[in-house]
């Protein structure tokens, strides 16, 4: 048995009819590694049973507090049925892309049974006609339940049920269950009282916390090591969600990208990710001529792990804000602008500590947390207020080496997450073996042109990728001598803008302007040359005496 953390349990909170908090890899196989170029359901099957013991999630569910006195806890299911969970589908032909898209949105944007174990494995065949893939792939949709996992607990789940080789272990008998009895509701009462007991004591603990992080903060705004962004703009993506959504992602070549943000002194792969996200979102937005004058801004989830909670499961996570730039124009401009927020960023969240808003949500009384999120999302509250971030980019470091289940070559990994109100757009990065690939998942209808903005995500990565190339293409400059400046003349104009009723010159004219000759005076008692004559003014002041 054991105990959800406040954080875990605000994902439950959260959860309503328009809006499931589940998160889910979506990995591509290719079986022509195997030997036999097929790998059978049974054998999948075989793999999850075999490995249920390797993470606790699998076989666990959930037990309510009654009237949410305290925060619910993980038991263990005692009928557990594992076919319930791994499930068999195909996509009917000619199984390209847009078809897988539209399924992996169907299937995630559906809740999870919370009478079960909260997670669902989709094996999906029928991948034929797939950009870029060979004929016979498949893919695996993996939906577990935010209050389980975040996305780093979520790449162990998924190492768990791979090989780094092609050739699979020895079979082993089915993970036998491990079952603790589950909790009465006397016991669970006996918990909560006295956990309730200590709570104002944590809250004093926590406002003891908040005070000198308050006063980091300030000092660091006051020494501008960041800056507040105010107010957030509101876009077609900060509303009240529907209950259908849609899919979709961009592949990069993760080498490229490492070599474009080279560009930018100190900038990252992180970086360079949220520019071309910022990029894409302002190509979107300019086509619905929608776009703000200032940036949009993202919420980056941190890990906030320490060593010894490296395997541990749940959510331990916090969250930084990011200016995306996406009121940039040049991409090498608006990755520059995007380090320098990143940078700033990462200040202000060491100012506030890492974990503060993490072990602020422990704090909370579980009834009143439960009843605070219900309350704002079920009155429509939450997609009325200011928007805290425009969406949401999560980046999900995967393996750096190739992946196998039963032989199959994991050849593709993409990730969705949930959409909530004032929150409509989600974006999960994940790398792979060489790869990097910006997934999305947003309410259809506020994104209903999904395949357009996987398009704006490639078109903002190919901007990126030459503009950093362009210096390396033309090479050094020849030297050349400097130029005196022409002189400037005085206006009320400012720089860049046309005078007001101001009409063009000809280019000629101009230049005829320009290298008119200057005819100088001669000197006094010269002849003046043949064919000139004398300005009137010199000729009547007559012949200059000489000096003593």
């Amino acid at each position: 048995m054991h105990q959800l953390s406040g954080l875990d349990a605000t994902f439950l909170y959260a959860e309503m009819n328009n809006s499931p908090m589940h998160i889910a890899p979506l990995l591509i196989y290719d079986p022509a590694t195997t030997g036999r170029d097929v790998v059978r359901f049974k054998d999948i099957l075989q793999t999850f049973a075999e490995r249920l013991d390797r993470s606790p999630v699998f076989r666990r569910k959930l037990a309510m507090v009654p009237l949410n006195l305290d925060q619910p806890y993980w038991v263990d299911d005692d009928r557990f049925d594992l076919e319930f969970h791994v499930r068999h589908i195909a996509l009917p032909k000619p199984g390209d892309w847009r078809q897988l898209s539209i399924l992996a949105a169907r299937l995630h944007a559906r809740p999870l049974d919370r009478a079960r174990p909260l997670w669902e494995a989709y094996i999906i065949e029928g991948l034929d006609n797939v950009a870029g893939l060979p004929p016979g792939c498949y893919a695996m949709l993996l939906k577990v339940h935010h209050a389980a996992i975040d996305g780093a607990s979520g790449v162990e789940l998924i190492s768990a049920l791979h090989d780094f080789t092609a050739t699979p272990p020895p079979p082993r008998p089915a993970a036998p269950p491990l079952l603790d009895s589950p909790p009465s509701q006397a016991e669970m009462l006996w918990r909560a009282y006295k956990a309730n007991m200590k709570a104002p004591f944590r809250l004093a603990r926590m406002v003891g916390q908040g005070i000198p992080a308050w006063r980091r903060v300030h000092e660091g705004v006051k020494a501008k090591k960041f800056r507040t962004l105010g107010d957030k703009e509101r876009t077609r993506f900060n509303a009240a969600v529907s209950p259908h959504r849609v899919f979709g992602a961009a592949d990069f070549d993760l080498a490229v990208i490492r070599k474009a943000r080279e560009a930018v002194p100190g900038a990252t792969v992180n970086d360079a990710i949220l520019s071309i996200v910022g990029g894409a979102l302002r190509q979107y937005l300019m086509d619905k001529r929608e776009l703000p004058a200032k940036s949009l801004v993202a919420g980056a989830p941190v890990n906030v792990r320490s060593l010894d909670e490296a395997k541990t499961g749940g959510n331990q996570v916090s969250m930084m804000t990011v200016p995306l730039g996406s009121d940039v124009a040049d991409p090498l401009e608006r990755l520059r602008s995007v380090h320098r927020d990143a940078v700033g960023s990462k200040a202000y969240h060491e100012a506030v500590g890492a974990r503060f808003m993490t072990d602020m949500t422990h704090s909370l009384p579980a009834e009143l947390a439960a009843l605070g999120v219900r309350a704002a999302l079920g009155s429509g509250l939450m997609a009325g207020m200011k928007p805290i971030f425009n969406t949401i980019v999560t980046n999900v470091p995967g393996p750096q080496v190739p992946l196998y289940m039963r032989g199959a070559h994991v050849v593709r990994s993409y990730g969705l997450g949930p959409c909530i109100d004032n929150m409509g757009l989600f974006h999960a990065v994940t790398s792979y073996d060489g790869q990097i690939a910006v997934s999305f998942q947003a309410c259809r209808a506020m994104m209903p042109d999904p395949g357009f903005y996987e398009l704006c995500l490639q078109r903002a990565y190919q901007e990126l990728q030459a503009a950093a190339e362009a210096p390396l293409r033309g090479g050094r400059k020849k030297a050349t001598a400097r130029k005196k400046p022409a002189a400037k003349t005085k206006s009320s104009v400012p720089p860049g803008q046309a005078s007001p009723g101001r009409t063009k010159v000809k280019k000629d004219a101009v230049t005829r302007a320009t290298t008119k000759p200057i005819r100088k005076k001669p000197a006094p008692g010269k002849a003046v040359p043949k064919g000139r004559k004398v300005p009137a003014a010199a000729a009547s002041r007559g012949p200059r005496k000489p000096r003593a």
